[in-house]
């Protein structure tokens, strides 16, 4: 009866849904797998820097157990593990924390006072200059 009428039957156009669909998902997913990285990345470092602190905290105390022996009295030739100079009463040594850095420490002792002069976090090395890199001056080669 309906073609008697003249109306047109239509099928359901499902095709453009479908696309729209895939492609949601398929942005989700690649957001899905960004988010993922980011978080590892973001964990690998956190733990990097809970490694740093711990390092530093070791480096850290075995500067003040050195300092505590000092204050004790006891020469610095019989401290083992760290090598302590004395220079017109200024006792120094370094202790490592990493690879890259060393904790150095400068105290003086005058009797039972002692003043810390530098306890500070410091580089191991020198600092070499890089000039591989090839700039550009604002001349123009023609």
């Amino acid at each position: 009866m309906a073609e008697n009428r003249g109306e047109r039957f239509s099928v359901p156009a499902t095709g453009g849904i479908s696309l729209l669909t895939v492609f949601a998902v398929l942005c989700l997913t690649v957001f899905a797998l960004l988010s993922l990285s980011t978080v590892r990345a973001d964990g690998r470092l956190a733990q990097a820097s809970a490694q740093a602190v711990e390092d530093y905290y070791a480096a850290d105390r075995q500067a003040q157990a050195v300092l505590a022996k000092l204050r004790g009295g006891v020469t610095p030739a019989g401290i083992s593990e760290v090598d302590v100079t004395v220079n017109e009463g200024v006792y120094s040594y370094v202790c490592p924390i990493s690879e890259a850095l060393e904790l150095q420490v400068e105290v003086r002792l005058e009797g039972a006072e002692y003043t810390i002069l530098r306890w500070q976090a410091a580089p191991i090395g020198e600092w070499e200059f890089d000039d591989s890199l090839e700039l550009w001056d604002g001349e123009f080669l023609f």
